[in-house]
């Protein structure tokens, strides 16, 4: 995931992260900015959303070079969307031709930032979700998520630390975390 997020950036794209929620789209997009040591500012998309509001947030990430992860992209407006791709595809327009300043769709003078990056994580297939325009989906590299095999992981984790019979313990360790997960509160 992070190879993708990654060479997507290096395409001068944005990176789109999918799949059901608990998949640690959001989360990822986090841990990799912490990892390179970029300031991640995650926004949380409503259908309140509008394109002038939008227009400030893209333009802030691309003077300050910050990384910006639009949780939930898909249930913003579809009309607000395909103004969004316009946005979008100007501030990575400038990045593309390396210009130090560019001019927004605003009309505004804006400074660049050229190690600014755009996420959008999406839930497809839930209620009041938008499918992504055309000139939206070519504008950010898809990555598939699915929810981890915990038992694998755990499996793993237990073996690396010597234990002789990390199959069994995993299982029992998964049937907790499952417990745990159904009967406690977030």
């Amino acid at each position: 995931c992070y190879i993708s997020l990654s060479q997507a950036l290096g395409m001068h794209l944005g990176g789109a992260p999918a799949g059901p929620a608990g998949t640690g789209k959001t989360e990822t997009v986090k841990d990799m900015g912490r990892a390179i040591g970029k300031y991640v500012v995650v926004f949380n998309c409503s259908d309140q959303m509008d394109y002038r509001g939008l227009g400030k947030i893209w333009k802030g990430l691309a003077q300050a070079g910050a990384w910006g992860c639009f949780d939930e992209f898909n249930r913003i407006e579809l009309e607000v969307l395909s103004v969004a791709a316009q946005q979008v595809q100007c501030v990575l327009n400038a990045i593309r031709e390396r210009k130090e300043q560019f001019v927004f769709t605003d009309g505004q003078l804006c400074t660049l930032n050229p190690s600014c990056g755009f996420f959008i994580t999406m839930n497809p297939g839930y209620a009041g979700r938008q499918e992504l325009p055309e000139n939206l989906k070519t504008l950010f590299r898809g990555v598939a998520m699915m929810v981890p095999d915990r038992q694998i992981i755990i499996k793993v984790k237990l073996a690396s630390c010597g234990y002789q019979d990390a199959a069994p313990l995993s299982k029992k360790f998964q049937v907790l975390y499952r417990l745990c997960e159904e009967q406690l509160s977030k």
